[in-house]
């Protein structure tokens, strides 16, 4: 129930960013929706193509969809008020990235796949959401920057992984939710992140 209240709220965050996104770009409204909607559940959608995991979290669940068409209007009618409070979204992100990476790891472990595709998995799914999003904003993707993003979403499914053998699931989420979170905010705080590749 808690992994499931924090999904829906990682969803209208992701949406939100995503809005905000396609509004910088001067996007029409079926624009804004569409990258909303890459944003919030593409991670997912892309994920459940690749393992073969059906049907899509979205079409199973049609109030996913339904969450991001509605946070995405009202961003664009109150988006001077979301802008004015910005910040609160980044933690939003942080702690979606955390849910989406323990989905993505569930996702992969209930169909008893390897560790390496659990991981891979949470990647997927909390990362790529936003590479799709930044892709059509003709950007390069945050994730590819100097910046500790997809490496949170590796040390989130491992933390989950070694958990469960550890504690119940429930327990396992928490623990994994705290110390991913924590380390998000710290690479954020302290700009910390992975050594970058440069040719001249």
């Amino acid at each position: 129930m808690i992994l499931i209240s924090l999904y829906f709220l990682g969803i209208v965050a992701e949406s939100i960013t995503g809005a905000i996104a396609a509004g910088k770009h001067k996007m029409d409204v079926f624009g804004v929706l569409m990258i909303s909607s890459v944003t919030a559940i593409g991670g997912g959608s892309l994920r459940d193509m690749i393992l073969g995991h059906y049907p899509l979290g979205w079409v199973k669940h049609p109030i996913y969809i339904i969450t991001v068409l509605v946070a995405s209007f009202l961003t664009i009618i109150f988006i001077p008020f979301i802008k004015s409070i910005y910040k609160i979204f980044i933690y939003l992100d942080s702690l979606g990235l955390v849910v989406f990476s323990i989905i993505g790891t569930k996702v992969a472990m209930d169909m008893k796949l390897s560790l390496i595709v659990m991981v891979i998995s949470a990647v997927i799914t909390g990362v790529f959401g936003g590479v799709i999003r930044d892709l059509f904003c003709g950007k390069v993707p945050l994730v590819f920057q100097h910046e500790l993003y997809a490496s949170v979403a590796v040390i989130s499914s491992l933390t989950y992984i070694i958990s469960t053998y550890f504690f119940n699931d429930e327990s396992a989420m928490i623990i994994t939710l705290i110390s991913g979170f924590v380390v998000r905010l710290l690479a954020l705080k302290y700009k910390l992140g992975l050594p970058y590749f440069k040719v001249d």
